[in-house]
């Protein structure tokens, strides 16, 4: 494989439904790979079926590639009853991509999972940090395997997201030291729906390394890549800020004006796509290990794919131990978790 090459591929994807992984999808495809597409419910993959089945013809898109199968993020039990028909169907994976990623910026009162978590932290990391446990020996099989996690620079405080509002912080996870009593954010402190979010695209970076660490003490050395697509708004009322956009539609249309229109911050969906398409296959991104990259957006320029720093807490080996550790046990308290990493 050069370093060039787009590999066809098996790759399973959550979040495939709309923005860049919709887009990742479209691409994948059109490289002739087989793209499992894992969504929350029936009504939504009908609805991103017809419109594939729209771009089939233009995009030259073989719609005998692209399966939907459904799992709700929201419900570590859809997440469990889905990797177990999966494994028992024997199914070939090579790349699985975790990019779901809920926000609800704005939102005064919490909302919960299905267990009763917050609901970002379940989406964002608890379920794919079980999804990936339950399946590992599928992807395992592979000539090629990879796993790719969509996270965000605001994981980082130093960055110019990660510095606007309260700061992405796991504290000592007090919110999640009594498990009859978790309905909190991680660290404890008072709910706040924008720092939630990048509390979980930090939780994102942990649970990469520390998977990455944890494979290795078994011997198995895949890729395992970490990245930021930088801030990518749609012209559409699709995609990412679908949901922050109800508690403040002016403010959010001005900003999306005034960055992604005037100061030309912003990354469109279709090359955001792109870039999660190439860290998917492309043969660039095969090294084992952790590695972190992030998409350099300057004004008026493209946005480029480069190796990035990722912060301080993230970096901490202990702190990434231990949300996995507490992960695992809150996973277990609803579902059978093959622990073997």
């Amino acid at each position: 494989m050069t370093k060039h090459q787009l590999i066809k591929k098996s790759v399973l994807i959550t979040g495939g439904t709309s923005g860049i992984g919709y887009q990742s999808v479209i691409q994948m495809l059109n490289t002739g790979s087989k793209v499992i597409i894992l969504s929350r419910c029936d009504k939504r993959s009908i609805e991103t079926h017809k419109l594939l089945e729209r771009e089939a013809e233009s995009k030259y898109i073989n719609l005998n590639n692209v399966e939907f199968r459904t799992a709700d993020l929201a419900d570590l039990k859809s997440v469990e009853e889905f990797a177990d028909k999966f494994i028992k169907e024997n199914q070939s994976i090579d790349t699985v991509i975790l990019n779901a990623g809920l926000q609800y910026t704005g939102d005064k009162e919490m909302r919960f999972s299905k267990q009763g978590l917050e609901l970002t932290f379940a989406v964002n990391h608890i379920s794919h940090q079980f999804l990936i446990q339950k399946i590992f020996n599928l992807i395992e099989r592979s000539e090629y395997p990879r796993i790719v996690i969509t996270s965000s620079e605001v994981h980082n405080p130093l960055t110019p997201g990660g510095r606007i509002g309260y700061s992405a912080s796991l504290g000592d996870m007090n919110g999640l030291s009594s498990f009859d009593s978790y309905k909190t954010m991680v660290d404890g402190t008072n709910f706040n729906a924008d720092k939630a979010y990048k509390d979980s695209k930090l939780c994102n970076v942990l649970f990469s390394r520390e998977l990455n660490k944890r494979l290795n003490d078994r011997g198995i050395d895949i890729p395992i890549i970490c990245w930021a697509p930088g801030l990518v708004i749609p012209r559409s009322n699709q995609g990412f800020f679908r949901y922050s956009r109800k508690n403040n539609e002016l403010g959010q249309r001005l900003f999306a004006f005034l960055a992604r229109d005037i100061f030309h911050i912003t990354e469109s969906p279709h090359r955001a796509g792109k870039h999660l398409m190439e860290l998917a296959l492309s043969g660039r991104y095969s090294d084992p290990g952790f590695s972190y990259y992030t998409n350099k957006l300057s004004p008026f320029s493209i946005g480029n794919l480069e190796k990035g720093e990722i912060s301080k807490e993230a970096n901490d080996s202990f702190k990434a131990m231990k949300i996995w550790d507490i992960s695992n046990q809150l996973i277990s308290n609803y579902c059978k978790l093959e622990n073997i990493y």
